[in-house]
């Protein structure tokens, strides 16, 4: 049996004006994006956050997904590596960052410029993927509740029927994946389900959480699913909408998203743009 594939994950990070931040690793003598291994049972969009932080210095907020790179290292391996676009959130200025042994530059370079620096050819690809990905979006993250007690073994109100410890575990595992599309408002079910679901994420974050009787299997209304996406996708914030498998089919065809099957804990993110979902990627904790 071959040994799995060296599992890492990193950004291609971008700002105004055309120019993307590239990394020069002393060690290989070459210049790539921020990325990074995975730890232990980490997710690739953690991992994605958290590379670009400890190789930059930079805080940043991920954007549409690019291809998976894969390529044989030295020693034979394969590895892939998952990216996606990003931009910084806060100060962007990188000439404080301190050379260390790992990474002795990070530079921002003119788009043209990156893909004559940039060492491997699967890095051009990659630069040339995101150009067109660019544009700062914003994210709408539509989130089916974890996994809950069975509905058949359940004989109370079904609004109260709560999450199971999977379920728990899958609403913790949420929060730095919510936290690297910069969510910063939750629209949630009133069923207990769906708000134990988000409610590690606002409890961590301290941002708020509305609750939407149109957003349950009970109240479900497609006028009021309508609205509440259109005033999302106009409005200026990422946000997250935590629903119900049944309730998911009006969410996306309110959003002009094909109809994709979520499994519980499961979240699709939509990337858009001036009113228009450019990018969609669907992520399991």
């Amino acid at each position: 049996m071959e040994p799995r594939d060296v599992r890492a994950a990193g950004a291609v990070v971008t700002r105004k004006g055309g120019e993307v931040l590239l990394v020069h690793r002393p060690k290989y003598d070459d210049w790539s994006f921020p990325k990074g291994k995975l730890d232990p049972g980490e997710h690739a969009v953690t991992a994605a956050v958290r590379e670009v932080a400890e190789e930059t210095g930079l805080d940043v907020r991920l954007g549409p997904a690019l291809a998976r790179q894969r390529y044989r290292m030295s020693g034979g391996r394969w590895k892939s590596v998952d990216y996606w676009t990003a931009r910084a959130i806060g100060s962007d200025d990188v000439s404080r960052y301190r050379p260390n042994a790992e990474i002795d530059a990070v530079e921002w370079v003119e788009w043209s410029a990156a893909a004559r620096r940039l060492t491997y050819p699967h890095d051009r690809e990659t630069l040339a993927e995101a150009r067109p990905l660019r544009r700062k979006t914003r994210a709408l993250v539509v989130l089916r509740h974890g996994q809950a007690r069975s509905r058949g073994g359940w004989r109370k109100d079904d609004r109260q029927r709560p999450l199971v410890q999977l379920g728990e575990a899958q609403a913790q595992r949420l929060v730095p994946l919510l936290a690297a599309f910069d969510v910063t408002a939750a629209h949630s079910s009133t069923s207990l389900r769906c708000l134990q679901t988000v409610a590690p994420y606002v409890d961590t974050t301290g941002w708020p959480v509305k609750l939407y009787d149109e957003l349950s299997e009970e109240g479900a209304s497609v006028e009021g699913i309508v609205d509440l996406v259109d005033a999302l996708v106009d409005g200026g914030e990422s946000a997250v909408v935590c629903t119900h498998r049944p309730v998911l089919p009006t969410v996306l065809d309110a959003m002009g998203v094909r109809e994709t099957k979520l499994e519980p804990g499961a979240m699709l993110v939509a990337h858009h743009r001036k009113g228009r979902v450019v990018a969609t990627e669907v992520l399991a904790p």
